[in-house]
């Protein structure tokens, strides 16, 4: 598929002459699915790194969330020297951002600078070979994620500072549906919409959501890779947005004690006609296509879920009756399964309700595919249809309950290797172990709660 640019760089062109726009960010998706880049100036974008691509350091592939060098990783250490790969400028992606004065925004795909190739643990790298292999059997991928957050009242600085103890939500009572209660916030939640709606996104809709002060913006599905850039591209200007109106937004997975934050996925298939490959006259309406890519869902699902719930914290969002599913089945518009299969004829498409707010898009999207093309090449039969409580269920497969039970699945996984390669599997299963060991490390509030006197 072409993808047509929200902003050519004809238009930058003009725009930097014209003085209207002086700075030029050019950014990485990282392990984590956060932004991670330069700003450059404007002529300087446009004279040189059009062409030449700009450099960042390796290590950006190699760190943890509080960006301190790791060991564990064959693509960047010490004793690798900690050089730099390529930023290539995918030029589709450029925007405007209109949060930002006088900025244009756009993706950049990761390359080694020896010309070997590409960094294959790049998460957009990752999507893009899923995407490859798709399109082999004249499938297409489209997608849309729900990104849930919680909003508060206090600065990100503030956040900080108090140990993010005892702040005060935007909400202070369950406002899902509520037209009063969104209302409180829809000032920024306008803003956001809006300023999305400038830099290409398209927002559909905002609701409230359950957890106080939790709130919903939905944006229009696309093709796979451009519903990944959107998810970034969103998570990242919804937060900056949020700072300058004094406030701050949570992605975690489970931020309190209260529902935790979605990132339902809803994910279908086109042929080459254009036209829903998963359409068809079998069991609810699906195609043999669509039941194998169901089944292929299902049967990778617990292999993948460092995919779907890569940190420590996302498996504490599925408990029983949470809406965050921990039975894989599937039921058709059935909240309770792992995947609910919604719309009707051309809009048929099944919902992921596995992951959390706290997902990197790519690495999710590209599991999907790839359990899709599991369950297509080995002609998956498809379980029956899962009606009532899959709550309830106790002879279903579960969600793994924490990350160390992922991270082995994942390591030990064939399908996994067979489908991202040992490199791919080795990079994000020593990412896993990272997390871990930092976890088992730490002294939690939990423990000195429990501990500093009673024991």
């Amino acid at each position: 598929m072409t993808r047509v640019p929200a902003f050519t760089l004809e238009e930058l062109a003009v725009a930097v002459d014209g003085g209207e726009i002086d700075t030029v960010a050019l950014a990485l998706t990282d392990m984590e699915g956060r932004l991670q880049g330069k700003r450059i100036h404007g002529r300087f974008f446009i004279d040189e790194v059009t062409e030449a691509g700009a450099e960042g350091c390796n290590y950006l592939l190699a760190v943890d969330v509080d960006m301190n060098t790791v060991d564990g990783y064959a693509m960047s250490s010490w004793d690798r020297g900690y050089g730099d790969f390529a930023m290539v400028p995918d030029l589709a992606t450029l925007r405007r951002v209109p949060w930002q004065p006088g900025t244009a925004l756009l993706l950049a795909d990761l390359a080694w600078l020896d010309g070997s190739g590409d960094v294959t643990a790049s998460p957009r790298q990752i999507l893009r070979r899923q995407l490859e292999r798709l399109a082999a059997h004249e499938l297409t991928a489209y997608a849309g994620t729900e990104l849930e957050f919680v909003l508060y009242k206090d600065s990100y600085e503030d956040a900080w500072q108090r140990g993010y103890r005892d702040l005060n939500p935007a909400n202070l009572y369950n406002v899902d549906y509520s037209m009063l209660g969104t209302a409180r916030v829809e000032p920024l939640l306008r803003r956001i919409r809006n300023e999305m709606a400038g830099a290409g996104l398209v927002p559909e809709s905002a609701k409230g959501e359950c957890n106080l002060g939790q709130h919903e913006i939905a944006f229009r599905y696309a093709d796979a890779l451009t519903c990944a850039d959107h998810h970034v591209i969103y998570k990242n200007g919804a937060k900056e947005i949020a700072a300058q109106e004094g406030m701050s937004i949570t992605f975690m997975a489970k931020p309190n004690q209260r529902e935790g934050n979605s990132c339902h996925i809803h994910f279908s298939l086109r042929g080459p006609d254009d036209r829903s490959a998963m359409l068809g006259e079998g069991p609810a309406h699906l195609s043999k296509t669509g039941e194998h890519a169901l089944a292929g869902l299902l049967a990778t699902m617990r292999e993948f879920s460092v995919l779907f719930a890569p940190n420590i914290n996302s498996y504490k969002r599925y408990q029983p009756g949470s809406f965050a599913p921990t039975a894989l089945r599937w039921g058709s518009d059935n909240r309770t399964c792992a995947l609910r299969l919604v719309g009707h004829g051309q809009g048929m498409r099944v919902e992921n309700r596995v992951p959390g707010a706290d997902v990197n898009p790519y690495l999710a999207i590209a599991a999907l595919i790839a359990g899709t093309i599991h369950g297509i090449e080995n002609e998956l039969p498809l379980e029956r249809e899962f009606t009532g409580n899959a709550y309830g269920d106790d002879t279903s497969p579960r969600v793994p309950s924490t990350l160390r039970e992922a991270a082995a699945l994942w390591e030990g996984s064939e399908t996994a290797r067979a489908a991202f390669g040992d490199d791919v599997v080795d990079h994000y299963a020593n990412r896993a172990r990272i997390e871990l060991a930092a976890f088992d490390a730490a002294v939690t509030d939990w423990e000195l709660f429990r501990g500093f006197e009673r024991l």
